[in-house]
């Protein structure tokens, strides 16, 4: 007996030392397996980031231009393949590269950025095929187009700092015949299937070419005044002999190479577009008429719809959002009109504030200074808030210029151009100003933190700042994302403490009513056949825009459609996820890393950052769980 209940007590005790290192056993099988996957992600992940680098240095391949945009010298002397078989082979190259990347990677293994880079990746590939059968619809010689955008690029973007930055850019010089033949060819093919922009974009061409060719060398008259290149031409070459670096016969060489150029090719070049240009303007409609005269235009316009807010609107939904923001926004501006003690209707408003002298700055070189002098203030002003709202931060510098007198037109929107990501060149808030009575003052603040902080230079300058993530997502840009954070940013500065001046707020109010207006006119151009006329009238009757502004903007919305949807349907997304982000998370929301979320990770395509917004949700309540 004694034996037995001593066997069925060591029995016992070796079954309760059994089970416990059973257990742990079986835990330590667990965790290694969950170190094995979170090993599988990571790796997988990082080997993804580093293919998706190799894969973007091949892109940036096909656009020397771009590469010269980012600061990256390599290709210098050359400009971008135009022709259709260089579109073509781009697309090969993406369709390619994204097979490669699905049946290479796991997306099971990948973590949710890495996730994110992958589904970004797919997506331009989607947004390329989806533009295919509408190659043909884009205005080539219009406002803007590549006979002033190509001088400007040189002007502004290559820059010389030694001998062979001088010869790449006469190499440049040398290729814009060769760009031009390739775009004049396409904006044929256009034509001769029916694709026209209306008459005044014609003219609109003409005249910026004459600007960019009038002066010398171009203009034999010796007492001519320089053309905006060759300024910048000989003072870039000046400064290499400043600086040593060349020699004064060098200098007369390579200015003596660039006139030859100029006169010899690139004029010529001017000369054909220009000749086409005036021949074809006979077959364009006098009448401004949207994309619905367009062959397969009710197809393209809501293509454009599609690609400009990245997201599933109709025509007809844009056109309704719109009609209720303007009707919202002038209730708003109501309470200011009252506010200011102002006696008659909100359309009475609107005509005082559009033509009373003391919301504009003379048009002189002193009013003008002025203006950029004050955009500079709000700007140090609002800058000193930023670390109230924002945990990330941009170090790329900002400054705000007039634009060049050859691209410059009256009443055309101001615009931000980016830096590079190194620093080496600045952002920069550009204004058009040779029209003064175009700016009014009491929207000078508005638009200065749209254009700069925390709008388009802050945006844009973190995401080229980011690190961590794959290159390609530093540059990749949705107009969605872009122009609505810009749009939201008028809206954030207000509760940072800005526009303490009535007017100054009523601005901002007009700043996003007039991208309410732009719903419906956009809308109503492209979709509902409304004439140029019709949609003046309605910007003039529905806000306080400066007529030479509206005439200016109505006809850019006629030549690109789509495009001016996107401000407000990206803002009204922005807003949308910081309130739900707000109504989930109550005392528990962050302002500074609400931002950081959406500005963490590039100009997002609106689907994707939703996602991305909702799974900080979760990760939030999840660690307060």
């Amino acid at each position: 007996m004694r034996l037995f209940l001593l066997s069925l007590i060591l029995m016992l005790a070796a079954c309760s030392e059994q089970e416990p290192n059973q257990q742990s056993a079986a835990e330590t099988n667990a965790a290694k397996i969950q170190s094995e996957a979170i090993d599988s992600v990571a790796s997988e992940t990082v080997r993804l980031n580093s293919w998706f680098d190799e894969q973007y240095a091949e892109q940036l391949d096909f656009s020397p231009q771009t590469k010269t945009r980012l600061g990256d010298k390599s290709d210098y002397d050359s400009l971008n393949d135009y022709s259709i078989a260089g579109s073509d082979e781009q697309l090969r190259w993406r369709r390619q590269s994204v097979a490669a990347m699905q049946a290479d990677f796991d997306y099971s293994l990948l973590n949710k950025d890495g996730k994110l880079s992958y589904d970004m990746w797919s997506y331009s590939l989607d947004r390329a095929e989806a533009g295919v059968p509408f190659r043909q619809h884009g205005y080539i010689f219009g406002r803007g187009g590549p006979h002033a955008s190509l001088p400007n690029f040189l002007i502004n973007y290559h820059r010389v700092d030694d001998v062979s930055d001088i010869e790449a850019y006469l190499s440049r010089l040398g290729e814009l015949d060769r760009v031009f033949g390739e775009l004049l060819d396409r904006a044929r093919s256009a034509s001769r299937a029916g694709i026209r922009q209306p008459a005044f974009a014609y003219d609109f061409a003409m005249t910026e070419i004459d600007r960019v060719t009038s002066g010398v060398p171009f203009t034999p008259n010796d007492s001519s005044p320089n053309s905006p290149i060759w300024t910048d031409i000989q003072g870039k070459i000046e400064a290499l002999v400043e600086t040593d670096l060349i020699s004064s016969d060098q200098a007369q060489s390579y200015i003596a190479q660039a006139q030859e150029i100029l006169v010899g090719e690139v004029m010529p070049s001017y000369q054909e577009i220009l000749d086409w240009l005036e021949q074809d303007k006979a077959f364009a409609s006098e009448i401004s008429q949207g994309a619905w005269a367009l062959p397969d235009g009710e197809n393209y316009y809501n293509y454009r719809l599609a690609q400009m807010t990245t997201l599933a609107f109709t025509a007809d939904e844009i056109h309704e959002i719109g009609l209720a923001e303007v009707e919202r926004l002038h209730l708003a501006m109501e309470e200011i009109k009252n506010a200011v003690d102002f006696e008659g209707s909100l359309q009475d408003f609107f005509i005082f504030m559009r033509e009373d002298d003391r919301f504009y700055f003379p048009n002189s070189d002193e009013g003008r200074q002025d203006y950029l002098d004050l955009n500079n203030e709000y700007l140090d002003a609002i800058t000193l808030k930023l670390p109230e709202f924002f945990g990330r931060l941009p170090k790329a510098q900002l400054e705000v210029r007039r634009v060049e007198s050859f691209r410059e037109q009256a009443g055309a929107a101001q615009h931000y151009a980016s830096g590079t990501p190194d620093g080496s060149r600045p952002g920069v808030f550009y204004s058009h100003m040779s029209d003064m009575t175009t700016l009014p003052i009491f929207q000078l603040e508005d638009v200065a933190y749209h254009e700069g902080s925390p709008g388009h230079h802050m945006q844009i300058s973190i995401q080229q700042e980011l690190t961590g993530v794959p290159k390609f997502r530093t540059q990749y840009r949705t107009t969605a994302y872009t122009e609505g954070w810009g749009l939201y940013a008028e809206w954030l500065a207000k509760e940072m403490g800005a526009f303490e001046d009535p007017y100054s707020d009523f601005g901002r109010l007009s700043g996003e009513l007039w991208r309410a207006i732009r719903l419906v006119v956009d809308t109503g151009i492209h979709a509902q056949q409304w004439g140029e006329e019709r949609a003046v009238q309605y910007f003039i009757d529905n806000s306080a825009q400066a007529q030479g502004a509206i005439r200016s903007e109505i006809q850019r919305y006629i030549t690109g459609p789509g495009q001016a949807t996107a401000y407000k349907i990206g803002m009204m997304k922005f807003q949308e996820l910081r309130g739900n982000a707000e109504s989930a998370l109550g005392n528990d929301f962050d302002i500074r890393t609400f931002h950081d979320v959406v500005l963490g990770a590039g100009a997002l395509p609106m689907p994707l950052l939703e996602s991305r917004v909702d799974r900080w949700i979760e990760e939030v309540q999840s660690n307060l769980n």
